[in-house]
């Protein structure tokens, strides 16, 4: 079997791979898009890391591919949808660099406050400024994680080794957990009030997307430190670029940007600031760790058929995997749409199979429904196998239950959650041999594919209301390409669940919650 390496990777894994009796391992980190397109038909596994943009175009060309090995943990150059389309098994390596990012964090926290780059480069320009490079302590001081997932939870307790009061804000995760932690669970105000430090751990998605703005800025002591070594976009940069401006924020430590490399970015003229070139995950141990683990997972999967760490597929039989597929992708919609309509902590997941459904392995429909339901929290940090591991670490309780015969549908999967705010049910069911439909959101009855970008509307059932709508979104140059409507007549109202071209940014949705007899507006991405 061909295996191809097309992005940098540590000795100590390549040899693994050539190791495996049978595997020919061929290192390119030269290709361009067009070189890789032309030769990636011959190889049945790529090894990559966060160079290598294995687009839809790419996988059309990777006719004998059947898997691809991420060393690392984010996935966003790789069409997972298409792979996954294609039948390739798409790997991450999750554990391997969550001790270094975390350590990053904490050195670039103390960096900043000791403004040891500024100094380190006027001194070795001739200077000698002992007054102009006065620092401060850490010690007793309040830091504030957003994210309070693996790595949030080693920065706290790191900073609780340097005498730190540790505050965190996490909305997915149940307060009891946090308090277990030593941690002591805020609201996002109450940690922007109290913080003299706030760091960023969360993966970037709609939610997290700016969550730094100005508005947040203006709720912060003045003398407050930012350090981001997550994701880029995570901090508005240009809202952060003028808050240190105005005095409010007296340092920011960055590893990430939105656009990397940040050539011509206006934080980097501030001498208030201090920047490293996305080094989170840069260690030897790190790289030597993902290496060897992705090297053993492609070794494991090509030779033995053993599935670990897949994105878009559980452990189990091929022969299974084949035959559950479409409920697999059923079930993990489902959960992302739930957790994407639905704010708050998930406390409890009730799951219920009808029909055809029931007749199945339905451990892997249950995991690819939390799966769905993590995604939007956790990104790419979680797959089939940790699953679990997420799901215990939050105290979710999940259960289970079978129904032989279905009134409406041959096969039904029901996924009922109840949050710390609210609870909601949806349903779906397959149509045909593998079309995945929602057909139910909690009481109301409707049809809809589950793929691209949605946007669910309430509104009360009144004349010309649907039509404004349509017409709110034409204003806005989004196009309608499909339309479900669902009615409760006792209460009056409608559910509206749209698919549409183009992402309904947020700004659209505030024009829709401003018309008349439009209760909810949520946009969903899938």
């Amino acid at each position: 079997m061909k295996i191809l390496v097309s992005d940098n990777l540590s000795e100590s894994g390549i040899e693994k791979l050539t190791r495996v009796p049978g595997f020919d391992v061929e290192v390119n980190t030269t290709l361009t898009p067009e070189q890789l397109c032309r030769v990636i038909k011959e190889y049945d596994g790529l090894v990559i890391r966060s160079g290598t943009k294995v687009t839809a175009e790419v996988l059309e060309n990777a006719v004998n591919l059947k898997v691809i090995g991420r060393a690392g943990i984010g996935l966003d150059n790789v069409n997972i949808e298409e792979a996954s389309k294609r039948g390739i098994v798409v790997m991450n390596t999750p554990e391997g660099n969550v001790i270094t990012t975390a350590e990053h964090a904490i050195a670039m926290m103390l960096a900043l406050t000791r403004n040891i780059p500024q100094a380190s480069g006027s001194l070795k320009g001739g200077n000698w400024e002992k007054k102009r490079f006065k620092g401060k302590e850490v010690f007793n001081k309040v830091l504030g994680i957003i994210g309070v997932g693996r790595i949030g939870r080693i920065v706290a307790d790191r900073a609780a080794g340097l005498k730190m009061q540790v505050i965190g804000y996490d909305p997915y995760i149940n307060p009891e957990v946090i308090d277990k932690l030593g941690i002591e669970g805020v609201t996002i105000d109450e940690l922007f009030a109290r913080a003299d430090y706030i760091t960023i751990h969360t993966p970037m998605t709609n939610e997290t997307r700016n969550i730094l703005n100005a508005d947040a800025f203006r709720k912060m002591k003045k003398g407050i430190f930012i350090i981001n070594c997550a994701r880029g976009g995570i901090v508005n940069e240009a809202d952060l670029c003028a808050a240190i401006k105005e005095g409010i924020v007296a340092g920011a430590a960055l590893d990430v940007f939105a656009k990397e490399p940040p050539i011509g970015n206006p934080l980097l003229e501030l001498e208030q600031v201090i920047a490293t070139p996305h080094l989170g995950a840069s260690t030897e141990e790190a790289q030597e760790n993902v290496a060897i683990a992705v090297a053993d997972q492609i070794a494991d999967f090509l030779t033995r058929g053993t599935i670990r760490n897949a994105v878009n597929a559980p452990s189990i039989d091929g022969a299974i995997l084949a035959k559950l597929r479409p409920y697999l992708v059923l079930a993990e919609k489902l959960g992302c749409v739930l957790t994407q309509i639905t704010k708050g902590a998930i406390q409890r997941v009730a799951i219920e199979y009808v029909g055809e459904a029931a007749e199945l392995e339905i451990q892997p429909m249950t995991i690819a429904i939390l799966k769905g339901m993590l995604s939007p929290i956790l990104g790419d940090m979680v797959n089939f196998v940790n699953v679990p591991i997420h799901v215990k670490e939050r105290n979710i309780k999940v259960s289970e239950s079978v129904q032989s015969e279905a009134e409406d549908f041959t096969n039904l999967i029901s996924i009922r959650v109840v949050t710390s705010e609210r609870e909601n049910v949806v349903a779906g069911t397959i149509v045909g041999k593998k079309e995945p439909r929602m057909v139910c959101l909690n009481d109301f009855r409707l049809e809809a594919a589950l793929e691209g970008h949605l946007l669910l509307i309430y509104n009360i059932d009144t004349p010309g209301t649907i039509g404004a709508i349509g017409s709110c979104l034409g204003k806005h140059n989004i196009n309608i390409s499909m339309m479900n409507v669902g009615q409760v007549l006792e209460r009056g109202q409608n559910i509206i669940f749209l698919r549409t071209d183009t992402p309904v940014t947020p700004d659209v949705v505030k024009a829709l919650l401003a018309m008349d007899n439009v209760d909810i507006v949520q946009a969903i991405e899938l």
